[in-house]
């Protein structure tokens, strides 16, 4: 049996959940289409985030790594297509750390294309009513971290594995002294992440 490793990340800035986390551990031990999902939840740490997934693949070896983030105000899932070699927090991670305007990998590609097929992903997420789009920037802290430092490792030590990131909205218990900003129930959310991993195993190619 293949193996697919979810990460998400702990609650940070505040919140007391986050539905990253809160997802992928739904997800944990589960089969989807002949695969095993791996599911780590992961500090929202800068450096020790990417050591964390580095250290499940090293284990797991699996044949696909999605990270997931929470994106506070989008409305739908959001796949995200490029990894920039950059840090540069507008806020502190959960052990004070803000670096700014920092390489994650000194003298690494500006950037990492997704080898997930996002494209695909996008259209069976809208095809099942979920909302769903192509993202082009998985923002400068740590989600955007973690998506870069795995797709870097996978690529230096030139392993067969997709990587990808996909970020998810708030769950509505988050938005309930927030007026007018959006969420998406837990339940949608796993269903995405569902279709995310069968889509990816599925032999599609990066798109």
């Amino acid at each position: 049996m293949g193996r697919v490793l979810l990460t998400g990340f702990e609650p940070f800035g505040g919140e007391a959940v986050n539905p990253a986390a809160r997802a992928v551990s739904k997800l944990a031990g589960k089969s989807i289409d002949g695969y095993e999902i791996i599911a780590r939840v992961i500090p929202t740490v800068f450096g020790k985030s990417a050591q964390a997934v580095q250290d499940a693949i090293r284990e797991f070896e699996p044949e696909v790594v999605i990270s997931v983030g929470q994106a506070g105000g989008t409305h739908s899932i959001r796949v995200e297509r490029l990894a920039l070699n950059l840090d540069d927090a507008s806020i502190p991670d959960n052990e004070g750390n803000q670096p700014r305007d920092f390489a994650i990998v000194p003298d690494g590609p500006v950037a990492y294309w997704s080898t997930l097929p996002v494209r695909a992903i996008v259209e069976t997420l809208t095809g099942n009513m979920i909302p769903a789009y192509i993202s082009y920037s998985a923002g400068t802290y740590v989600c955007n971290h973690v998506f870069y430092a795995t797709s870097h490792f996978v690529a230096a030590n030139k392993l067969p594995i997709k990587v990808g990131f996909i970020h998810v909205p708030y769950l509505p218990e988050q938005v309930v002294r927030k007026p007018h900003v959006p969420s998406m129930s837990e339940e949608m959310i796993v269903q995405a992440l569902e279709i995310a991993v069968a889509v990816s195993v599925s032999g599609g190619q990066a798109n």
